[in-house]
């Protein structure tokens, strides 16, 4: 029996290591905790579902039977993607929900994502879960919770088949590493119309091809090589749970999610226009203007996909964005973060253009790098920003941002660093006119940071 741990409480999420931080018992406790808020909040039904990892079922299970503890009735979905529980919540009367899933994080990783009364909750409300279980004294709800299942495919699939239209038959290829999007994405898009060539889309929870993340170009290499091989036009990848959309073009480049976001804020935007347009600052600097030419109004974020979510209903953006691949619609759709339906709208765009490739690569695009991590003991990562919003000096700098980390911006590119909500990792991404610029920035960056912690270990 693993003994209860403040760590798993993430800023947007709760993630352990199974037995070693979270097993059956502790998911247990999470799942009573979460009845408790959920019936605070006049809620009695709790969706859920799980990925596929080889500990989803035994998590669920206690997860289930420690919501029904609480008083609370609980909807089971069975092996879903993310999106599909966050549906679950805007379509089956029940507006709270938990998805038990490690996201893309190793085989041995697993976790809960959370809805409360239609909110994603983050920060406080997570941690709260873990007061809760501290100040509970054990005892039951007077009647257990109902438990139930629903097979939510057939619907979650044709709502969006019947209102995303693609222009033109195309044929496209489909990675899903592994992961639980595998289990729909091929019938999602041929239901379209598409003709798809599925790579690893049998849902194996060791992930023995390669890790379920398309955020790191290593992981498309498969996807690049089966374009150039085949007639396919277009390949879509997905991460481990189906929240985020990976594209690659039939020449291998990668487009990734801030260059994704413009396709998406000119087609929102010839719906909506003058709607503020959400994206976090993780993201190129040619996403601004592009929103503006479109005629949104750009509005820069932090880094989470919760906060983004939670920021969205503020605002009442019809989209927002993240540069990890979480793309929400409001136009058209919920509110929430969904991978296959975020593939589903490209197709949309794309088969417009009798040549997609080109339409994606001719989008503005500067030298870039993708996130680079420089890896700390825990806690250290806060410790090291606090440390270089203090100190920290950028000769010939334009403007700094610090709505999360910092990022600087030059009239010729941009550098980011920010502290992880979920690991000890600074993340840092930086993008130039040139790659004398590039390098100029980074280097500016690397003498803070080694000035501020001289061991660090810097991924450039």
């Amino acid at each position: 029996m693993v003994s209860l741990s403040k760590t798993i409480f993430k800023a947007y999420d709760i993630r352990g290591i199974i037995d070693n931080t979270l097993d059956a018992g502790v998911a247990h406790q999470i799942g009573a905790a979460f009845g408790r808020a959920a019936l605070a909040k006049g809620e009695k039904k709790v969706v859920i579902g799980r990925d596929g990892r080889l500990s989803g079922p035994s998590l669920a299970k206690a997860l289930a039977e420690g919501l029904q503890s609480a008083g609370v009735d609980v909807i089971d979905l069975g092996v879903v993607a993310t999106p599909m529980v966050y549906f679950g919540t805007n379509v089956l009367g029940a507006a709270s929900g938990i998805m038990v899933t490690g996201s893309h994080n190793p085989p041995d990783y697993n976790g809960f994502k959370m809805v409360l009364a239609g909110e994603a909750i983050h920060g406080e409300a997570i941690t709260g879960l873990y007061d809760s279980i501290l100040q509970h004294d054990g005892s039951s709800a007077a009647v257990t919770g109902a438990y139930s299942t629903y097979d939510i495919r057939t619907q979650y699939l044709q709502r969006i088949i019947g209102d995303v239209k693609i222009a033109r038959p195309i044929k496209i290829a489909v990675d899903c590493g592994n992961g639980v999007a595998g289990a729909f994405a091929g019938d999602l898009y041929r239901g379209m119309g598409c003709e798809v060539i599925e790579l690893f889309c049998e849902v194996d929870g060791t992930f023995p091809n390669h890790h379920p993340d398309p955020a790191h170009p290593e992981n498309l290499q498969d996807l690049i090589r089966c374009l150039q091989e085949t007639d396919a036009e277009i390949g879509l990848a997905f991460d481990g749970d189906g929240d985020r959309l990976g594209l690659v073009t039939k020449d291998g480049q990668i487009i990734y999610p801030d260059r994704q976001m413009m396709l998406f804020a000119g087609d929102v935007l010839s719906r909506n226009p003058g709607a503020e347009i959400l994206y976090d600052v993780k993201c190129t600097r040619h996403l601004a203007p592009y929103i503006e030419q479109a005629g949104g109004k750009p509005l820069m974020y932090k880094t989470g996909h919760s906060l983004v979510k939670a920021k969205l209903k503020e605002t009442g953006s019809p989209l927002g964005g993240e540069m990890s691949g979480h793309i929400f619609f409001k136009d058209r759709w919920y509110g929430f973060d969904d991978g296959l339906y975020a593939g589903a709208r490209m197709l949309e765009i794309l088969t417009k253009e009798q040549d997609p490739s080109a339409l994606l690569n001719a989008l503005p695009q500067s030298d870039s790098t993708p996130e680079l991590h420089l890896h700390l003991k825990e806690g250290e990562n806060f410790a090291l920003m606090d440390k270089l919003r203090a100190d920290a000096e950028f000769p010939g700098h334009e403007r700094i941002i610090t709505i999360d980390g910092l990022r600087v911006e030059y009239a010729d590119g941009f550098g980011l660093a920010r502290s992880s909500n979920t690991t000890p990792v600074i993340v840092m991404r930086f993008e130039a006119e040139t790659p004398a610029a590039l390098e100029r920035i980074q280097g500016q960056f690397k003498s803070v940071i080694l000035a501020a912690k001289p061991d660090a270990e810097l991924p450039f």
